[in-house]
């Protein structure tokens, strides 16, 4: 009976530790969910790369270029213009650009957001409000 007993007790015990480490574990982004940071960083590496690819047209161009343009003209490499729903678009402006990754909205009462991300020409990388 006592082996039972401490059987239970050292179930109860790691399910505890189990439920608060999965509670507590590090978002990448305020109000995110943890299972959303490979896809966030898949997102911030896709907008990397597509800066990076508009800063070289711009430079061998000298104008921004849309994105379907920067595929068609091999200057980005993406095999889509999207990743787990966040889908690119380019914002250009003379010599300055955006790059920006929207996702749509999470359903109503639902606690998880998607972030709204934006790459400028100086390749700093930033939350849209």
């Amino acid at each position: 009976m006592r082996g039972l007993v401490a059987v239970l007790v050292a179930c109860a015990a790691v399910f505890g530790v189990y439920h608060y480490y999965f509670q507590k574990m590090p978002t990448t982004d305020e109000g995110t969910a943890p299972t959303q940071a490979i896809s966030l960083t898949g997102v911030r590496e896709d907008l990397l790369l597509i800066a990076q690819a508009e800063s070289g047209y711009i430079a061998q161009n000298g104008h921004c270029a849309p994105l379907e343009e920067l595929t068609s003209s091999n200057s980005l490499g993406m095999s889509r213009p999207e990743r787990d729903g966040y889908s690119y678009s380019i914002a250009c402006s003379g010599g300055d650009f955006t790059v920006t990754a929207r996702h749509a909205p999470a359903r109503p009462g639902s606690p998880i957001r998607y972030p709204t991300l934006a790459i400028d020409q100086a390749m700093e990388l930033h939350e849209v409000n």
